[in-house]
């Protein structure tokens, strides 16, 4: 599906943000926001491919599945392009972009608790 590739592309390009960050926060003075946006990014790329595996194997049902793998993405670069900006350029995204973010995330696992418990589209 289309969709799924798309999710898996966008989990490999939050990965190596993901990394670069990690990266920017071991070796930047002060940088310790950047520690958590990166986590962020990795934990939620690889809880984009765990869900988009799940809906191949039909474990999940589809169309709440994918509207979570989607929430991860949305809700991750909210939160850490919120985080780094701040960081780098001292202001915010938008106002309350980082709690927006984490509540999208939220979202996106209760979201995934939900298809698992309906069940795969039958």
């Amino acid at each position: 599906m289309m969709a799924h590739r798309v999710a898996i592309g966008l989990a490999g390009l939050m990965g190596a943000a993901g990394v670069a960050l990690a990266a920017a926060s071991a070796h930047g003075a002060d940088a310790s926001r950047l520690a958590t946006a990166s986590a962020m990014l990795l934990f939620h790329a690889t809880a984009i491919l765990a869900s988009v595996a799940l809906l191949a194997r039909g474990l999940l049902h589809g169309g709440i599945g994918t509207v979570a793998a989607f929430g991860f993405v949305i809700g991750a670069v909210l939160f850490a392009g919120d985080l780094t900006l701040r960081q780098y350029a001292g202001h915010s995204l938008f106002p309350m972009a980082a709690p927006t973010g984490g509540t999208v995330m939220i979202a996106g696992w209760l979201a995934v608790t939900l298809a698992a418990v309906v069940g795969p589209n039958k």
